[in-house]
Parts: structure tokens; C-alpha cells; sequence
């Protein structure tokens, strides 16, 4: 039998399901892939394996009672540092706070206990999850496994790292703008954003737009499907009928139904204000793309797409307002990163009727977007605009502190410019790894699915290969 990280997670959980393989069994394996592999990663900045071989040890115990198995029964998996888990530090990414330890776990982890998951720990992140790469002052810098001089991106870097070299099968993340679909492309994973609402304790933090929910990061569409449907409050969802038409994401995935009309686009809102320029391998993913859809027998045409000029600044101003009410302990402030420190005073000196205008030119913003992608069952664009980028890239030595943070900012935007606009539309959306480029990179495509549309995105990935 192959060793257990050689396994899909499908795989994986039928062969814990079966009892071909023992829960302590797998925990054993991939905590000795962590031990030798993580110090060149970064991927985890605080494993567990005290805790995950005792929660192992119960699983094993659970089963040869004759008990009934969760949907991931013995699965691994690892949280990202933004959220809590029982017995486990959280720094939030952050050197300006006090670390604690959460007694309880937050929602997501808790309804993954409950479907039978080992957590292995806590892995790497950007400073309140702000960012598109997973660097910060509390660890080492999460690094690509198919580079290490490259940034897996972020804020799931760390677990997409994780996933991609093989330390667990498969792991929620949370997509606050594109922070499952950034990574999984950045490292070569399937990446889903679910509609809004779809998961209730899917945020890794609160926020006032609405922007975040969590996701799975997978090596295949089966795979993300399978932990979609763990991810997911069944009996909240099986009320509202917001579940495939016919069983599970999984069964639809596998299904692999359906035949779509696919808007084809490279319009990015922040071309108001940004040069947005694409690599040519971005292109090129979006060409292979192309041409495996329409292969696949779906019908893809160019779209005309106009985006309202005031979303960059808007974005900005709603996504970081949850910093005006950061509680620091004294001296945290001056341990700040240059970007947390600027985005917070500006949000402290903002009014409230400045706050409004920016949900309200967002409101309108998804209003009309989503207005314009109802000619099409989903759109097509690169996921990211550049190949992966080095670890530092962002950072920057000149100018003052606001200077260093508009930077940061700016290149996040021309790194990833087709992801943020899905959060504040709330639609679901999926990143594939359609192309490496001559260094062995991988680039990726977006598809953006109708509200609620998962299954057919999934569908659609399982159609290609993926």
C-alpha cells in the first residue's frame, strides 16, 4: 500500500474508514513528514503532536468499539493561526500581541472535531491575516515548496505550503480576498471560496464587509469537496436546501456534470488606479484553460466587463476597518508591522459617514457586477497576475513607514487582482493549477460560479482532470 501522504484524502479517509489504516498510524506519519520537512517550510508555526497523537489514540479506540465514524474519521488537517483550537497558542500573526491559549476551539474547528479530524497545529500567517504572502515577526516565513525562495502567498500560506509538500492531505483555509484561492495557485493546489454564507463558522476573524468565509485547500476537486462537505453545518444546510440537488459536494464533484457558457475576462477593478500588468505565464494558464474548457465541450466567449472606478480605494477602506478596534497590549503598537501600523491609524482617523460611503459604493459594486456575470454561468480569469513572488518581495527599505505600507499594499493588488472582487460579491469561486511554467512554477485560473454554485464549479475541475 502507498504510505499514507501518497494518497488522495479520499483515499486516505476510506482506508481509516475501513481500518486498513489506524488513526495513530497516519498521525505518526505525517508528524515525522513535519519534523523532517517543516524547517525548510515554515508551513506550521506551532504543531501539536502531543495533543494530535492523544486525539489519535481516542479515534483508534472510538472505532474498535464499533462506534459510528465521523465523515473524516482519523483525517489530519492543521488551522490556520488566525483562529483558535483547544490547548493551542494563537498569535494571530502578530508580534504586537500577547499570545494566548484558547480553551475552547472557535466554530470551525470545533464542527471539524466533531467530523472526526486530528488537527496537528497551527500553521503560518500574515499579521491578522491582512496580506497575500505569510510572513511575519512571530515565525519564519511560510516558503513554496516547489521553490523555497518563493512565498507560498497568503493568508493560507502556510497551510497551502502544507498541503502542497505533503505534511497533511488537505486543509480549511479562510478567503478574506483571495486567501485560499491566492495560495492554492501560488503552490499548485485546487483552492474553492464558497458563497457567503455557506459555511456560518467559516471566519477566521470578523469582518464588517462580509468578505470572509472559509475553504478548503486540496490537491484535487474530490479532495476539496470531501472537506467542503465536512466544513459545512449539515443540519442548518439541509433546512435552508442549500446543498447540491442530490447528495453531497463530493457525489456532484465525482458526477462531474454539466455543460456551461464561460465568460472569458482580464478586467481587474483596481485598473482605476493601478497599471495592471500580466505575465506572460498568466496568460498562457489562461490559454490552456481556454482551450481544455472548450475541449471539455464548453462554450466560452469573451466578456465585455466594466468595473466601477471608486472599488480600489473602497476595498481598502472596508477591509482593514476591523483595525480601528484592535485592543494592543502597551508598547504592541510599536511591534506592528509597517502596514497593520499605517492601515490602523488610518482607520482610527476615518469617520463613520466615510465608512458608509465605502460599504455603500461596495453594495453597489456587487449589485452590478454580479449583474453583469448573470450573462454567463461563470467567468474565466488568471487567478493571480504574476508568477509566484520571492519571500521579502513585498517589503520594502526606502521611504517612510506610509510610503513601505502603499507599496505592500500596491504589489498585493497587482499579484492577485481578480480575487478580492469575488469576496465582496460573495460568489464562490475556484482556483485550478492549469499550467507550470518553464521553472516548474504553477499558475493557475479562477472560476467565478454563480451564487451558490460550488457543485458545478467542482464538476467542472473533475471534467479536466483536476
Amino acid at each position: 500500500m502507498p504510505a499514507p501522504h501518497e494518497l488522495t484524502a479520499v483515499e486516505l479517509r476510506d482506508a481509516l474508514a475501513s481500518g486498513e489504516l489506524g488513526a495513530e498510524e497516519v498521525t505518526v506519519h505525517y508528524l515525522e513528514r513535519i519534523n523532517e520537512l517543516n524547517p525548510a517550510l515554515g508551513a506550521f508555526l506551532t504543531p501539536t503532536p502531543e495533543l494530535a497523537l492523544a486525539e489519535a489514540r481516542s479515534a483508534d479506540t472510538h472505532r474498535a468499539r464499533g462506534k459510528q465514524l465521523g465523515l473524516l474519521h482519523g483525517m489530519p488537517l492543521a488551522h490556520k493561526d488566525l483562529t483558535d483550537v483547544a490547548g493551542v497558542r494563537t498569535t494571530l500573526g502578530s508580534a504586537a500581541l500577547d499570545p494566548w491559549t484558547a480553551q475552547e476551539d472557535a466554530p470551525l474547528p470545533a464542527v471539524l472535531r466533531r467530523a472526526g479530524a486530528i488537527s496537528l497545529g497551527k500553521t503560518q500567517v500574515p499579521e491578522f491575516g491582512l496580506s497575500s504572502y505569510s510572513e511575519n515577526l512571530v515565525g519564519p516565513p511560510a516558503r513554496n515548496p516547489r521553490d523555497t525562495r518563493l512565498s507560498p502567498g497568503g493568508s493560507s500560506g502556510g497551510s497551502a505550503a502544507a498541503v502542497a509538500a505533503g505534511l497533511i492531505p488537505f486543509a480549511p483555509g479562510t478567503d478574506g480576498g483571495g486567501s485560499v484561492r491566492i495560495p492554492a495557485a501560488a503552490t499548485g493546489l485546487v483552492g474553492l471560496k464558497p458563497n457567503r454564507g455557506r459555511i456560518p463558522s467559516g471566519s477566521g476573524q470578523q469582518d464588517l464587509g462580509g468578505f470572509v468565509v472559509a475553504g478548503p485547500l486540496a490537491r484535487n476537486a474530490a479532495d476539496a469537496a470531501l472537506l467542503l462537505d465536512a466544513m459545512v453545518d449539515e443540519p442548518h444546510y439541509r433546512a435552508t436546501g442549500a446543498f447540491p440537488a442530490e447528495g453531497t459536494f463530493l457525489a456532484a464533484a465525482l458526477r462531474a456534470e454539466g455543460q456551461f457558457r464561460i465568460g472569458v475576462s482580464t478586467r481587474s477593478p483596481f485598473e482605476s488606479r493601478l497599471d495592471i500588468r500580466l505575465d506572460p505565464e498568466a496568460l498562457q494558464a489562461l490559454d490552456a484553460a481556454t482551450a481544455a474548457l472548450t475541449g471539455a465541450g464548453h462554450d466560452l466567449v469573451d466578456t465585455d466587463l466594466v468595473y466601477d472606478e471608486r472599488y480600489p480605494e473602497a476595498f481598502q477602506v472596508v477591509w482593514t476597518a476591523s483595525l480601528a478596534t484592535l485592543s494592543l497590549p502597551e508598547g504592541g503598537a510599536e511591534r506592528l508591522s509597517d502596514l497593520a501600523a499605517v492601515m490602523r491609524q488610518r482607520a482610527l482617523r476615518r469617520t463613520a459617514a466615510e465608512l458608509v460611503t465605502a460599504v455603500d459604493v461596495l453594495r453597489t459594486f456587487e449589485t452590478e457586477t454580479i449583474r453583469q456575470y448573470s450573462a454567463y454561468d461563470m467567468i474565466l480569469t488568471p487567478t493571480l497576475g504574476m508568477t509566484p513572488r520571492p519571500v521579502g518581495w513585498y517589503g520594502s527599505d526606502s521611504g517612510g513607514a506610509e510610503d513601505r505600507a502603499d507599496e505592500d499594499y500596491a504589489r498585493q493588488c497587482l499579484y492577485s487582482p481578480f480575487t478580492s472582487m469575488v469576496n465582496v460579491c460573495g460568489l464562490p469561486a475556484i482556483t485550478l493549477p492549469v499550467w507550470d511554467t518553464a521553472a516548474g512554477l504553477p499558475m493557475g485560473v479562477q472560476l467565478i460560479g454563480r451564487p451558490g454554485a460550488e457543485a458545478d464549479l467542482l464538476a467542472v475541475a473533475v471534467q479536466l482532470g483536476y
